[in-house]
């Protein structure tokens, strides 16, 4: 069993494996590129792509939004209940509309 260094668990995924052929230089190495083009070529027909793309779309966070309501949190002044109430009475309205 070879030796394994934890701490650089990374540095040997570019040797060969058992006199075979190296993964950066070999046949190998062509045929992920080739999977990875493919890949990338139908990634927007995939569920897994589509969904990266939806998050890809999504607004970036906001800070300063995300430090008020901690504070408001901190301070009692956030109304939790109701506001995961209304999280969640739209979000079951999405799943319910989407449907049909």
């Amino acid at each position: 069993m070879p030796d394994f260094d934890y701490n650089s668990p990374f540095e040997s995924r570019n040797q060969p494996v058992n006199g075979g052929p190296s993964r950066v230089n070999g046949n190998l190495a062509d045929n992920e590129d080739l999977l990875m083009e493919q890949i990338l070529e139908n990634i927007n027909t995939t569920p897994i792509g589509q969904v990266l793309k939806k998050i890809a779309s999504l607004p970036e966070v906001r800070k300063k939004k995300i430090m008020d309501v901690r504070q408001q949190l901190t301070e009692g002044k956030y109304d939790l209940k109701k506001r995961l109430d209304t999280a969640l009475d739209k979000a079951l309205e999405d799943l319910t509309t989407k449907g049909n």
